[in-house]
């Protein structure tokens, strides 16, 4: 894998990459992006291929500006607009019908497509190098910890990706909220970091939950996702270090992610202690998720995150790497 930087130059060449069909990770404002040209079925193929996903998951389309949005989507309706207007560049991902000539590889086979324009310049600066879309789901194994540096990229693929744009840490560090739009009313499929009261004020309506199951298929809705090796255990914060002591009398080695202090070292076990607000722990949760992870620890204690606005995205994400339905490795 080639680590190109942000500058003109990097850019210039990443672009060269993408329209010879290869695949390129790149920074996202919310999390690194494993870049295909959005227009080429062969090289979204290749994205499916190195991430192991299935092929009827869609991935989302990364635009350069809201002026190509009829190229990619059909039927937009005015709240599509009115976000658009409001929330891009951001981590806003709307779903709306696709246009005619959207390649099937990049919708699963559906009628709708994720379109966003990302938050981040030097994203921004690569699709308009590149002069077109880019399809990019996140630059990871199928439902692994999501990278947020180009060192993340590289632990993840080694030379199966062509090369990865070095643009630094994520500011957001989670994935994007993604709205289906297609229907009469606007539906929220995921969560993100944009506040959901936010998006209401704009629309002027509210958002209508759905379940996992329902709705159109769409990036990081399936029950597992996000997972590191080890198993995640989400615990109340006045009964983490028991369950730690617990965890350690079994002969399990722990690491425990908390927004408390550490209390005093045990043996076996290891303290990880996270920011208080929601802004920042959400910019260090993956990162540290994989500190966690590289010793090949038993177990990953994490403190439930509070149910007050702000931490819907985080806890969504720890819900899911914490399912007990996955395969370990």
């Amino acid at each position: 894998m080639i680590r190109l930087s942000d500058s003109p130059a990097g850019l210039d060449r990443a672009a060269a990459l993408l329209r010879a069909g290869k695949l390129v990770a790149f920074p996202t404002e919310t999390v690194y992006g494993l870049g295909a040209d959005a227009g080429n079925p062969e090289a979204v193929a290749a994205i499916f291929r190195a991430k192991g996903r299935p092929a009827d998951h869609p991935v989302i389309v990364h635009l350069p500006s809201v002026d190509v949005l009829p190229q990619w989507a059909a039927d937009i309706p005015d709240s599509a607009r009115r976000l658009a207007g409001m929330f891009w560049p951001g981590p806003l991902t709307l779903v709306l019908r696709r246009a005619r000539g959207v390649p099937d590889a990049i919708t699963g086979g559906q009628d709708t497509v994720g379109l966003r324009v990302p938050g981040n310049p030097v994203a921004l600066a690569l699709l308009r190098a590149f002069g077109g879309a880019l399809a990019a789901p996140s630059a990871n194994r199928f439902g692994h910890i999501s990278p947020t540096t180009a060192d993340h990229v590289e632990q993840e693929f080694g030379d199966e990706v062509a090369a990865v744009v070095d643009g630094g840490r994520c500011s957001v560090g989670v994935e994007s909220t993604i709205l289906d739009l297609t229907g009469d009313r606007p539906r929220l499929l995921r969560p993100g970091m944009i506040r959901v009261d936010a998006l209401e004020a704009e629309l002027g309506e509210p958002l209508v939950r759905i379940r996992d199951e329902d709705g159109p298929r769409a990036s990081g809705r399936l029950s597992s996702h996000y997972a590191p090796r080890a198993r995640l255990e989400l615990v109340a914060g006045d009964a983490l270090d028991a369950r730690r002591l617990a965890c350690i009398r079994a002969g399990e080695s722990v690491v425990v992610l908390s927004r408390r202090v550490s209390p005093p070292a045990a043996e076996g076990s290891s303290w990880i202690e996270m920011p208080r607000q929601p802004v920042q722990f959400a910019r260090a949760l993956y990162a540290d998720l994989r500190r966690a992870d590289e010793g090949r620890p038993d177990r990953i204690l994490v403190e439930l995150p509070p149910e007050s606005p702000g931490w819907e995205a985080i806890s969504d994400r720890l819900r899911r790497a914490a399912a007990n339905d996955r395969l370990q490795d």
